[in-house]
């Protein structure tokens, strides 16, 4: 009689509830989980905003909409074309300032990571510049640039590109040396050894490093927008600040978070491609 040599563990009980349990359920539960959260929390905000909050302290009701006044005020704005106004520029400072990062940091990290000697030269500013917030060149960009596009651009700009750098450096760090050094004994040339075989083994974390400096654009320009521009997103949550409409400052949060996750969903789905051998690909 034989004796198995190797015993294979048990799936964790939440596994085999996943799998085992009820198909419609089941899928339900895939599906919507986080919908429904978001929806219970809804209807919890519009109740609490509606009757608990005016009659427990009726000097907060202005303050807390309740979400059916957040979503009129979005109707109406869109209707008169304002958002869609806000919505385009703060997207476009977005995309721009952050695209110009990608085509200059992640190159400056390949060289960091590739070459000890050029690193060891760049590093130290690297490292001065990064502990420094974004908000704190709000001041002096202002000065620089004045109020406008370039200033906002800046800022932005000073936000993503640490994190898409670091993360392509890791990435190339990151290469296994057997690969390397096949790859050279196979007789490949260095541009090719730096095109097929370092970029593209640090294409994950290079992906990664990209997706969190597109959630950061969004965070610094917010910030940006709200001192130093006559447009966006930011803009429109001040201008409401002032005149205290408070359903206009929710709906512009909720339009940040929105666009954040549009932008994110469609660069993964641009990713998909270029990630396909990875085997993490399935969970973008």
């Amino acid at each position: 009689m034989s004796v198995p040599t190797q015993l294979h563990p048990a799936a964790p009980v939440d596994e085999v509830d996943a799998d085992a349990g009820p198909g419609a359920l089941a899928e339900f539960e895939r599906r919507f989980a986080g919908i429904a959260v978001i929806v219970v929390l809804l209807l919890a905000w519009e109740a609490a905003a509606r009757w608990l909050i005016p009659a427990v302290k009726p000097s907060l009701a202005v303050l807390i909409p309740p979400p059916s006044e957040v979503l009129h005020a979005a109707i109406t704005m869109a209707r008169s074309g304002e958002l869609l106004t806000h919505v385009v520029a703060s997207s476009q400072r977005v995309l721009i300032a952050w695209a110009l990062v990608v085509v200059t940091a992640v190159p400056l990290g390949i060289a960091m990571g590739w070459s000890t000697r050029f690193n060891r030269y760049v590093d130290p500013l690297i490292e001065l510049l990064r502990p420094i917030p974004p908000l704190a060149w709000i001041p002096i960009s202002i000065l620089w640039f004045g109020i406008g596009i370039t200033q906002n651009l800046f800022i932005i700009m000073i936000g993503v590109f640490f994190p898409v750098l670091l993360n392509t450096i890791h990435g190339v760090r990151g290469i296994e040396p057997v690969l390397i050094r096949a790859a050279r004994n196979l007789g490949a040339p260095p541009r090719k050894l730096l095109t097929r075989v370092v970029l593209m083994g640090a294409l994950p974390a290079i992906f990664n490093g990209i997706r969190i400096g597109l959630g950061v654009a969004w965070m610094v320009l917010v910030a940006a927008e709200l001192v130093a521009a006559t447009s966006g997103l930011g803009y429109m949550i001040q201008d409401a600040r002032n005149f205290l409409r408070t359903d206009i400052i929710f709906m512009g949060m909720f339009m940040i978070g929105f666009m954040g996750i549009l932008m994110d969903v469609v660069l993964r789905f641009l990713a998909r491609p270029l990630l396909s051998w990875h085997h993490g690909s399935g969970d973008l």
